[in-house]
């Protein structure tokens, strides 16, 4: 291990490291309980999609351990996710496909290899300089807030309305009063910096349901989606099959604009998200070099694209480098062993099925909420002066996502009202090749709604 990772060079040691990738694990193995809630929204089955998530995120997690030795750790990314259910899955629903997330796996398997690609020309670094800034803080922002009403429906604090669009919920109902609970639990353990906040605040509100099933206050109701919140421990603890290879491209050849949104729009969040992180996490364990660089960046980013095609393949959507890793460096972790020891974790954690998927929808709102709320703190590096195509294209990206449901709808909008501005206002040497090809692709798919 020594002579692999070189613990010593890096100023750790072998205790550090597990300690390190364990905090890793409890930071996002919440991830195991959303996931297959959300992605089961599109059809597929919660179990099936457990066994993907697990495993995808072990394998890929090993692969940053080995090709880059970075502490970093993989799994399903949120947004995308949502992204993949709610807007792919729910639009293709509509026009009556049977099987939708068929075709998203295939979006994002395609995703993936253009990823690879894309890592192993240097070309993904360059695709990120030339975004500006405001476009990309504007996008996370965005996600953000549409992640936190994705978790604010699902435990019916926010309903819908035919006066107003959107209304309060029952604040009666425990579904509401639990979730809410479990929110201010996360808070006040982020506040006193405990490891894991995030799954305890999910267990927590999770416990609380049970109670308040045992007490008559929680009605099991099944057509309103209220079931038994009691962990069927008679279920057997070997894996569900995950769904391989389960890919549709039949649908793609008479509808390749409306496919090619789909995987661009995969690819520009994922592309964000990765390299944030990674710079991120990096900052924060002083991996970078002299010059601000990440060392090994090639490995990293193929680790990450190699992460989203076996994603894909096992049935989950895109698999993406984790912010939450930063919990592991903040506490020693330096090395690829980390991830060595975060990746047994996912592998052991596949045998306890039964548990995270008995976890009520509305006990992962405070993942989905306090998630939420992460992203959006990056509007407070968005800049509101100066010149008009940053300011309002980033705004356009905030606001369209979540008042449209749709990740994709932001980022269109966001980048079309960005060159057009840059345009209208004797700009256009500024545009750079990938945003005339960005707004070019999203004109085109403007005109195919309409």
């Amino acid at each position: 291990m020594e002579q692999f990772f070189k613990l010593k060079e890096h100023g750790t040691d072998v205790k550090t490291e597990f300690i390190a990738g364990a905090t890793t694990f409890l930071s996002m193995v919440y991830i195991l309980a959303v996931n297959p809630s959300i992605l089961s929204a599109s059809g597929m089955d919660s179990g099936a999609v457990f066994t993907a998530t697990a495993v995808s995120a072990c394998i890929a997690t090993l692969f940053m351990a080995f090709f880059a030795n970075y502490p970093v750790a993989l799994a399903s990314g949120m947004g995308l996710n949502a992204y993949f259910a709610f807007t792919v899955c729910g639009e293709l629903a509509e026009k009556g496909i049977n099987d939708p997330w068929k075709i998203a796996l295939a979006a994002v398997l395609f995703e993936g290899i253009i990823f690879i690609a894309l890592s192993l020309v240097n070309f993904r670094e360059k695709l990120v300089n030339d975004v500006p800034s405001n476009l990309k803080f504007g996008i996370t922002a965005g996600i953000g807030l549409f992640i936190a009403i994705i978790g604010l429906k699902g435990a019916g604090i926010v309903a819908g309305s035919q006066a107003t669009l959107v209304d309060l919920g029952q604040v009666s109902s425990p579904q509401f009063v639990l979730a809410m609970v479990g929110l201010i639990i996360v808070a006040v353990l982020h506040h006193y910096r405990v490891h894991g906040y995030i799954l305890i605040g999910i267990l927590a509100t999770w416990v609380l349901g049970m109670i308040a099933q045992a007490t008559g206050w929680y009605q099991i109701n099944p057509d309103a989606g209220a079931f038994s919140l009691y962990p069927s421990l008679g279920k057997s603890f070997i894996p569900t099959a995950p769904y391989l290879f389960e890919f549709d491209f039949s649908w793609i050849s008479g509808n390749i604009i409306n496919f090619l949104v789909i995987v661009f729009s995969f690819l520009f969040v994922d592309l964000f998200d990765t390299v944030g992180t990674l710079i991120g996490v990096a900052e924060k364990g002083n991996l970078l070099d002299e010059k601000g660089h990440l060392p090994k960046v090639k490995g990293a980013l193929l680790a990450d694209a190699c992460g989203t095609v076996l994603g894909a393949c096992l049935g989950t959507s895109t698999v993406t480098s984790y912010v939450e890793s930063s919990a592991g460096v903040a506490n020693g972790g330096r090395t690829g062993l980390s991830s060595v020891v975060t990746a047994g974790f996912f592998l052991i954690s596949l045998f306890f099925a039964p548990v995270f998927l008995a976890i009520p929808s509305f006990a992962t709102t405070p993942a989905l909420v306090w998630v939420g709320l992460l992203m959006m703190s990056s509007i407070k590096r968005m800049s509101f002066e100066g010149d008009i195509a940053d300011v309002f294209g980033g705004f356009m990206a905030v606001i369209m996502m979540p008042f449209t449901y749709s990740i994709a709808n932001g980022i269109m909008f966001g980048i079309l009202t960005w060159v057009i501005l840059k345009v209208l206002t004797a700009k256009v040497k500024d545009i750079p090749p990938v945003m005339w090809v960005a707004a070019l692709l999203f004109a085109i798919r403007l005109y195919t709604l309409s």
